[in-house]
């Protein structure tokens, strides 16, 4: 039988991410199943995305779930460059394939929340989620609320179209 990882666990832990995670997000984006809540496709968009990703590393912008000490899901905070609009930034959150519906997202979101608003005193962080990601479900039950919605926004390899969700919350 399976283990569950179940978050109120010991062996469930969030810490900063580390280089050495890249190649667990490598691996997990290059899924198809799970690199269709993403808008790369391509490996080389893939290779370039997770390196967007760890670069935020170096800022502790970036968080990473582990069970058992092995990372399950990474979260990071895509941090705004420039002072006028550096009271905000979009998030991004990835869980394994085999650790989710175990409340990882829920758990990663909100200590996402609180390294924005504690940490880089930002006032609100989004996200983007395409038709179709679990992500959604969490957001919404964490008060997210959406303030845009595009029908067919992201083609897929397959030919089907995507709609995308743009949802926020003000901390």
């Amino acid at each position: 039988m399976k283990e569950k990882v179940l978050i109120q666990d010991q062996a469930y832990d969030i810490r900063y991410t580390l280089p050495a995670d890249e190649k667990f997000l490598l691996e997990w984006m290059l899924d198809p199943e799970t690199n269709r809540f993403f808008p790369v496709q391509t490996e080389n968009e893939i290779k370039d995305s997770v390196r967007n990703w760890m670069g935020y590393a170096r800022y502790k912008a970036s968080l990473t779930a582990t069970w058992k000490k092995e990372p399950c899901g990474i979260g990071t905070l895509f941090l705004m460059p420039y002072q006028k609009v550096s009271h905000h930034c979009m998030f991004y959150l990835i869980v394994k394939k085999e650790a989710r519906r175990q409340g990882i997202g829920g758990s990663m979101v909100k200590n996402l929340i609180h390294l924005a608003s504690h940490h880089f005193k930002l006032e609100s962080v989004h996200a983007e989620v395409f038709e179709g990601c679990p992500l959604f479900s969490v957001l919404k039950r964490q008060g997210f609320e959406s303030f845009a919605y595009q029908e067919r926004y992201v083609k897929q390899s397959n030919g089907k179209y995507l709609a995308r969700h743009l949802l926020e919350s003000f901390i």
